[in-house]
């Protein structure tokens, strides 16, 4: 059994604004025209989050899917609509608890495609301050000077 993976959307900023600890793969809960924009390359999830209300659910807020231009006005969806996560039952349990109890967050890191299935792999994160992005920069330009120096060379 290969598994055939397409990443679609990258959330770059998320691992530049948080330390992701712990990695979650969830599907998603999607409509016909919602899958085929994905399908497309068109969402977003840039300024996404995931909302765990209760221990029994987590829901994807704020991503932006694209409407599908040949679905019309009648069969499309909401470009900002929520949409529910589908997680094994212990693992929204778990991070339930670390947001109530420890006040992390939950952000989406990526969007892809799953043997044909839209999937997204969320991160439990806890935020940087501006000095943890100060040493993120640094640590980035001197990988760059040294990778040109050696290029030069």
């Amino acid at each position: 059994m290969t598994e055939d993976i397409k990443v679609i959307a990258t959330n770059r900023k998320a691992s530049f604004e948080y330390f992701l600890l712990e990695k979650f793969e969830a599907g998603l809960v999607l409509q016909g025209s919602e899958i085929k924009s994905i399908r497309a390359g068109q969402i977003s999830i840039q300024e996404a989050f995931v909302d765990v209300p209760n221990e029994q659910e987590a829901w994807l807020v704020e991503s932006h899917i694209a409407q599908y231009a040949q679905a019309g006005t009648h069969f499309n969806h909401e470009p900002k609509r929520r949409r529910r996560l589908l997680l094994h039952k212990k693992q929204i349990r778990e991070i339930w608890n670390e947001v109530r109890i420890k006040g992390m967050t939950v952000v989406p890191t990526r969007v892809y495609l799953k043997d044909g299935r839209a999937k997204i792999e969320i991160a439990l994160a806890k935020g940087k301050k501006a000095y943890d992005k100060r040493a993120t920069i640094a640590k980035r330009d001197e990988a760059r000077d040294s990778e040109r120096a050696l290029r030069i060379r």
